[in-house]
């Protein structure tokens, strides 16, 4: 199991939890934890050990999910910011497009590029005291970095009120704007991740994959007509097709069907 400093990461059959874990700086992105996180969803990605890792959950300790950037990091040298800077659109485009599903699960706030987190995922649950907001131009910055994502989240329009005013808004406007699909009372947001996981847990692993990659690729424009042929043709001659008809037609589960997620419940770090 990989270790970290400012994260930590479990791993418990096709169930992984990243934490973030900075409480007492309100889990700010500090450049260490960019770079953490960074690794972390590559070795998630790239690492043949993670292969039959389905779902990820990106959680926070404490009471705050991600406080946005450490302001504390602008005091270094200007090529230093540079390099680090640029790894985080690196990590935003790595979570975005993780082969896993990402489920996002907050509480407290998640402001600037801890919005930018929830823009990534795929799934985002918030219990009843998640906040949200962009607020670097009230710092006299810009959410230059998290914009690609927050645009592509929440459109154009509800965006540019969003950065032009800095106002922070609760978990029925994220809901009602699609930045998050589920809320909850925090107490609750843990079951809430469980429900969903059992849903992500019932389709084939990879499929799930490739799921990933066609909603990138066909979002990213042009003719994808023989990609998208090759890639059904290459899925309905495989053998997650063959066990999902058969078990289909038993009424039974297919074989990679998991019905009970209880030992990936509130799994300890490792």
């Amino acid at each position: 199991m990989e270790r970290f400093e400012t994260i930590t990461l479990s791993v418990k059959g096709p169930v992984a939890r990243v934490r973030l874990n900075r409480p007492d700086a309100r889990n700010a992105l500090s450049f260490a934890m960019v770079e953490e996180l960074l690794a972390c969803f590559t070795v998630l990605r790239d690492d043949p050990a993670y292969r039959d890792v389905r779902a990820v959950v990106l959680c926070a300790n404490g009471k705050t999910f991600c406080a946005g950037g450490d302001l504390r990091d602008m005091t270094r040298p200007t090529e230093e910011q540079r390099t680090a800077l640029a790894k985080t659109d690196v990590l935003l485009q790595a979570i975005n497009q993780a082969p896993q599903v990402v489920i996002a699960r907050i509480q407290g706030a998640a402001l600037g590029g801890g919005l930018g987190l929830v823009c990534v995922s795929d799934i985002a649950i918030a219990g009843y005291s998640a906040s949200f907001g962009l607020p670097e131009a009230q710092l006299g910055l810009a959410p230059a970095l998290i914009s690609p994502y927050v645009l592509a989240r929440l459109g154009f329009t509800r965006t540019r009120e969003l950065m032009l005013t800095g106002v922070r808004f609760d978990y029925l406007s994220a809901h009602s704007w699609g930045l998050i699909q589920h809320y909850c009372a925090d107490f609750e947001l843990d079951g809430r991740v469980r429900a969903v996981l059992r849903d992500v847990l019932r389709a084939a692993p990879e499929a799930l994959r490739a799921c990933k990659e066609l909603l990138f690729t066909v979002a990213a424009g042009g003719d994808t007509l023989d990609y998208r042929v090759g890639l059904l043709e290459r899925l309905r001659t495989g053998e997650e097709a063959r066990q999902g008809a058969t078990a289909f037609l038993q009424k039974q589960p297919a074989p990679w069907v998991i019905e009970r997620i209880d030992d990936f419940d509130d799994a300890e770090d490792e």
